[in-house]
């Protein structure tokens, strides 16, 4: 018997009858051999770390950009945050803590250089070609962009429970929704956190209502709201909040949209996100022979406009911002 035998016959006998299992994995788009130490989940996690789109998140905007502070959250750290909080809910339910820990180190693999303000300039900028969602563009980094064109050639599971992320949408396993809730949770404790330390409000500010049922800290939030979470979809066929912590997390997502997403003061800088990403999509897309090599395959098969878009989008904040002085502010002159 296998390593991986091992510990296929481990998740069979020890997780859940809800939980994925490995051995039962929907497959892969292209059959490869299995490996004899690792199951299909764990190889996925290692496909994902080792892949050139996860190590670019630590230079990515997650709330606010490029800030000067060394604690502000990157969305490599938001990444980690959302895969700690889905691996406690998927093990106090009997889940597989693989399937969700790859799920949750991919899913954000799609997002733009400057957070949400990038993935809206390039849905704009590709209004006419089919538009850009940071989850779908996760998928399309695992299937499609990663290995010059050749993806990374992930389980269905893995690749459903990316696509699926948003809390918009329905994962097909519980691990999926396990990680869908869970990033919620994440960010939504983790940018008011961020914003108290920038000095946008105070602890004292987030309403009473919030903090009562909640907590008043951000280590109390998310206690309180993985605990509901387990003890209201245990042994059950789906994952939920409780309808009066929904309530609150609902209002918290409303506070937090006011206060933090919306605010002048943290958002200004965001205006500029448009013509320094425009600005480089129209400079590719005019001169498309200029992509780097390894997008040479997608431009041949899936047209020079998605391929542009996926090189704008794999950019890091502050990779774009040099790409963008390189090809349109002056060098200076030196005699």
């Amino acid at each position: 018997m296998t390593y991986r035998e091992i510990f296929e016959r481990r998740e069979a006998d020890a997780l859940s009858p809800l939980a994925s299992r490995a051995a039962e994995t929907r497959g892969r788009a292209r059959r490869e051999p299995e490996s004899d130490v690792r199951t299909a989940f764990q190889r996925d996690i290692d496909r994902i770390t080792h892949s050139k789109s996860f190590r670019r998140l630590v230079h990515k905007t997650q709330v606010f950009l490029k800030p000067e502070g060394d604690h502000y959250r990157t969305r490599m750290t938001h990444t980690l945050e959302v895969s700690r909080v889905a691996r406690t809910i998927s093990r106090a339910l009997g889940l597989n803590e693989d399937l969700t820990e790859a799920i949750a180190i991919g899913h954000d693999l799609g997002h733009a250089p400057f957070g949400h303000a990038g993935e809206r300039a390039l849905n704009e900028i590709m209004s006419a070609s089919g538009g850009f969602a940071h989850n779908e563009q996760s998928l399309r980094v695992v299937d499609r962009v990663e290995k010059d064109g050749a993806g990374l050639n992930l389980t269905f599971e893995v690749r459903d429970g990316i696509r699926n992320h948003p809390h918009t949408e329905t994962p097909a396993t519980l691990e999926g929704a396990a990680v869908s809730l869970s990033d919620r949770l994440a960010y939504l404790n983790h940018d008011a956190d961020d914003a108290i330390r920038a000095g946008i409000f105070t602890e004292e500010e987030v309403p009473g209502e919030i903090s009562c049922a909640l907590g008043g800290t951000g280590s109390e939030r998310i206690d309180t709201l993985v605990r509901d979470i387990i003890e209201e979809s245990y042994g059950k066929s789906e994952l939920s909040v409780s309808p009066k912590l929904k309530m609150a997390f609902d209002a918290f997502y409303e506070f937090l949209r006011g206060r933090l997403y919306t605010n002048p003061r943290a958002k200004s800088e965001e205006a500029k996100v448009y013509g320094i990403l425009n600005g480089i999509y129209a400079y590719y897309a005019g001169n498309p022979s200029l992509l780097p090599p390894e997008f040479s395959l997608i431009a041949r098969e899936d047209g020079a406009a998605r391929a542009v878009c996926d090189y704008v989008a794999g950019m890091t904040d502050g990779y774009a911002l040099r790409t963008y002085e390189r090809l349109f502010v002056p060098s200076v002159w030196r005699e």
